[in-house]
């Protein structure tokens, strides 16, 4: 969530962008609602392009072949163990253009069938197969409505002109090196907030 804000924060057309999308599927009398998640195609977009470039854990556990296998044309013999670092996999320039810019529209148009729900090799932040990670759908569905609301009902903005700065913090999860300042503003009628 803090990964989507920051980058929202650094791209203004995309945040405004995002809000349009949430005024002509919810309109401005209510609160977004679970229901209206599956409308909101571009919201999802900015949830799989920040899982995309910051997932939360940027290497996966370890896997261990259970048996001889080939994989690429390469022998992998029982008890390889396997450690992918997702965040470089998800980085890639042979799959992905301009990987390490925040672009959303990827996922409407050239690539907007991948999905982060390990069916796609490009694209998995919570894993895949059997050792997938199991908070995958309460997660997904916390971000996108808890994201949703927070759009919707707040504009949003930096403290200073100045973009945030990216960095991250060394670790085993990925998280802001500096932490996550901003100023929000009621943007629906009162009401609403009720």
């Amino acid at each position: 969530m803090i990964w989507a804000l920051s980058l929202l924060l650094n791209n203004q057309k995309v945040l405004k962008r995002a809000q349009l999308e949430l005024d002509e599927h919810v309109g401005r009398q209510r609160q977004v609602r679970e229901f209206d998640i599956k409308n909101l195609l571009y919201l999802q977009a900015i949830v799989k392009e920040t899982l995309r470039l910051y997932p939360a854990a940027p290497i996966l556990i370890p896997h261990e072949s259970v048996e001889d296998c080939m994989v690429a044309g390469y022998h992998i013999p029982v008890g390889t163990r396997l450690i992918v670092n997702v965040q470089k996999l998800q980085r890639d320039p042979q799959i992905w253009e301009d990987p390490c810019d925040f672009q959303p529209e990827r996922f409407l148009t050239s690539q907007k069938d991948f999905d982060v729900k390990g069916q796609s090799p490009y694209l998995i932040p919570f894993g895949s197969g059997r050792r997938m990670c199991p908070g995958i759908s309460f997660a997904l569905q916390v971000m996108h409505l808890t994201l949703a609301n927070l759009l919707h009902g707040f504009n949003i903005s930096r403290p200073s002109k100045e973009l945030l700065n990216m960095e991250e913090s060394a670790g085993m999860t990925s998280i802001r090196k500096n932490s996550l300042e901003v100023i929000l503003t009621p943007r629906l009628p009162a009401q609403v907030y009720e």
